[in-house]
């Protein structure tokens, strides 16, 4: 997976996982930072 420029407060939104993927806490944040 290729590194992503994000706003800290995006990150703040997700959680690494140990395989490497992403938590979603809200559902609305997939949405918001889906084409970045």
């Amino acid at each position: 997976m290729p590194k992503q420029k994000t706003h800290r407060a995006s990150a703040k939104r997700f959680k690494r996982t140990g395989s490497g993927g992403l938590k979603r806490f809200r559902a609305y944040t997939s949405h918001r930072f889906h084409g970045k």
